[in-house]
C-alpha cells in the first residue's frame, strides 16, 4: 500500500468536505479547497518534468501556501526541502548545491539573494514566484490555474522513501541534510496522535517557521492527518498569538521559552480568552522552572508538554505529562509511543539512575541519515540507536532530564558542570530575563563557567547579589567567575540559544587582549 502524505489530504476532502483546514494571512481554505488546489499544483510540477526522487526547495515565510506545497510535492513523489529564511547567499548555496535541487519556490524578496547565485546552481532548473513581479520566473499561481481541475495519481512510495530533506544549523562545518522517510512522518504522528488524543477538533496555531520542525510538526502534521485545523501566523507576535487564540478558538501550539517570555509580558493578556488551549508544546531548549509556575497561572487548564526532540527524529520525542507538570519539574518526560530511550556512558554502557550520560533513541519516527554523508551518519547510528549529543539523566522513575548538549558540557579541574544546572539557579532571581552559561578558558582550572545575563525591563541587578545567590545553591566550581550583562542572547529561529556565538565572543576578547 502507498503511504504518499497526499493520501491524508485526500482522505479528509472526502470525510469534510466543507471544513476548514487551513487558515492564515487573510485566506480560510477548506479540505475540498485545499486537495483541488494541491491537484492543480502537482500536475503543474510534473508538466514541468519534475518527478519521483526530485528535490523541491522552498524559501517563504509562513504562509497557507506552505502546506499546499508540501501537499503537492509528495503527492508526485518528489522531495520537500525546507529553507531557513535567515541564512546568507551562500548557505543557501551550499544546500541548495549539497541537496541538487531541481526547483525553488520563493518570493519576491528572496529574489535578489538567489539571483546573486543562480548561475552556480546548473542542477536547480526551475524558479517558481509567488506573487509575482519577475517576469523570467515560472508565477506559482500560474501553474494551479492553468491546470484547475487536474487530478493526478499519487505517486507510489513505501515507508522508506524519502518524505523531506532537512539541513540542521550546523556548528563548525556545513549543515548536515536530514534525511526523513514517510515512515518516520507516520510513526511520528500515530505517537502524537496518541499521546495528545488529537482529533477533528483541534486547531492548531503555528508561530514558529515552518521550515522548521516545531513550526511544522509540534502537532501540526498530526492536527492534519486527523481531519483537524491549522492557523498559520506569518511570524510569532505576542498580541497576534493572543488574538488567534480568542477568535479562532485555538486548542493547542508550540512555543519556544523565548516566545514564551515574550508571550507572558504581553500587557494585554489578561484582556483574551485562552481557556480553549488544552497543550502546549515546549521545545528548542529547556524551559526555566519559574516560567513552568507562571505557565500554570496563564493557562490554569491546558497541559504544559514540556517536550524534547530533533530534526533527525521528526522532533516530538519526549513529553512531560500533564499531572507531573510540577512534581517532576524540570523533566521532559517519557518517551511518545514506538519510542525507545536510554542515557548511556561513553562505551555506551547504560549508566545508573540519576547519573549523566549521553541521550539516544531507537525507533520508526528516527531519521534514515545523513544526505551523501555516510561517514556522519555511521558516527550517528549505531547499532540503530541514534547517538544524538544530548547530556540527560534518567531518574528512578525513568523520567528524561536534559543537562546539556555534550560539545556544552564544562570541564573544569575535571569536574563536569551541567550549564542549564547553574542556570536555573540564576533565574530564581526575580530581576533575571534570561540567562545562559558557557565554558570559558581558565590557566588553572582549563575551564570555568561565565554566565551572560539579561534582566528585565527597569531591573538592577549586580554581579555580586548573583555570585551569593549561587554561592547558596551551587558547590563552588559550579558558581560563574565572570558574569556579564547583555541586551539579549543570541538564538537560532526555534529559540535556541547559540552558545557557540557566546563563546566565540569570549575567544575574540582574549585574543584582543592577548
Amino acid at each position: 500500500m502507498s503511504m504518499n502524505w497526499g493520501h491524508i489530504l485526500k482522505y479528509n476532502a472526502e470525510r469534510y468536505p466543507e471544513k476548514e483546514c487551513i487558515i492564515g494571512l487573510g485566506k480560510r481554505f477548506t479540505y475540498q479547497e485545499l486537495e483541488k488546489r494541491v491537484g492543480s499544483l502537482a500536475q503543474g510540477l510534473l508538466d514541468l518534468g519534475i518527478g519521483k526522487g526530485d528535490i523541491v526547495a522552498i524559501l517563504l515565510y509562513n504562509c497557507c501556501e506552505y502546506i499546499e506545497i508540501t501537499f503537492a510535492v509528495n503527492r508526485i513523489g518528489a522531495i520537500w526541502l525546507p529553507l531557513n529564511f535567515r541564512l546568507t547567499s551562500e548557505e543557501f548555496y551550499y544546500i541548495l548545491n549539497n541537496a541538487g535541487a531541481k526547483a525553488l519556490i520563493t518570493e519576491p524578496e528572496f529574489i535578489p539573494v538567489i539571483s546573486s547565485i543562480k548561475d552556480r546552481l546548473p542542477e536547480l532548473r526551475y524558479y517558481i514566484l509567488m506573487g509575482g513581479g519577475h517576469d523570467d520566473w515560472i508565477q506559482y499561481e500560474t501553474l494551479i490555474d492553468n491546470n484547475q481541475g487536474a487530478d493526478p495519481p499519487h505517486a507510489d512510495v513505501d515507508l522508506n522513501d524519502l518524505h523531506r530533506l532537512m539541513y540542521t544549523s550546523g556548528t563548525t562545518a556545513h549543515p548536515k541534510g536530514v534525511m526523513l522517510t514517510y515512515g518516520n512522518l507516520y510513526w511520528k504522528n500515530i505517537g502524537h496522535i496518541l499521546t495528545f488524543g488529537l482529533t477533528e477538533a483541534d486547531r492548531t496555531l503555528i508561530v514558529g517557521p515552518l521550515y522548521h520542525v516545531g513550526g511544522m510538526d509540534l502537532p501540526a502534521t498530526g492536527t492534519l492527518y486527523v481531519g483537524g485545523s491549522v492557523v498559520i501566523l506569518r511570524r510569532f507576535d505576542p498580541l497576534e498569538v493572543l488574538r488567534s487564540i480568542h477568535e479562532e478558538k485555538v486548542t493547542n501550539l508550540w512555543l519556544s521559552p523565548a516566545m514564551t517570555i515574550r508571550l507572558f509580558q504581553e500587557p494585554t493578556f489578561d484582556q483574551y480568552d485562552v481557556s480553549s488551549v488544552r497543550f502546549i508544546i515546549d521545545g528548542g531548549e529547556k524551559m526555566p522552572a519559574p516560567l513552568i509556575k507562571e505557565f500554570k497561572k496563564k493557562f490554569p487548564q491546558a497541559w504544559f508538554a514540556d517536550a524534547y526532540g530533533l530534526t533527525e527524529t521528526v522532533s516530538g520525542d519526549t513529553f512531560l505529562e500533564k499531572d507531573k507538570m510540577l512534581d517532576k519539574i524540570g523533566s521532559i518526560g517519557k518517551p511518545c509511543p514506538h519510542l525507545q530511550v536510554r542515557v548511556v556512558d561513553d562505551n555506551g554502557k547504560d549508566v545508573p539512575p540519576n547519573e549523566m550520560g549521553e541521550i539516544i533513541l531507537k525507533g520508526p519516527k528516527v531519521f534514515k541519515g545523513y544526505w551523501k554523508d555516510p561517514k556522519a551518519t555511521a558516527a550517528a547510528i549505531k547499532d540503530g540507536w541514534f547517538y544524538t549529543g544530548d547530556i540527560g539523566k534518567l531518574d528512578e522513575d525513568g523520567y528524561l532530564y536534559i543537562l546539556d548538549r555534550k560539545k556544552d558540557i564544562i570541564i573544569s579541574g575535571g569536574e563536569n558542570i551541567a550549564s542549564p544546572e547553574v542556570e536555573r539557579v540564576i533565574y530564581e532571581l526575580p530581576e533575571v530575563l534570561e540567562v545562559a552559561v558557557v565554558g570559558i578558558p581558565d590557566p588553572k582550572w582549563l575551564e570555568v563557567p561565565k554566565a551572560y545575563v539579561v534582566l528585565k525591563p527597569g531591573a538592577k541587578l549586580s554581579e555580586e547579589k548573583i555570585v551569593e545567590h549561587c554561592m547558596k545553591k551551587l558547590a563552588k566550581f559550579k558558581v560563574p567567575k565572570e558574569i556579564e550583562f547583555i541586551d539579549q542572547l543570541p538564538r537560532n529561529p526555534s529559540g535556541k540559544v547559540l552558545k557557540r556565538e557566546l563563546r566565540e565572543r569570549d575567544k575574540k576578547v582574549l585574543q584582543a587582549n592577548d
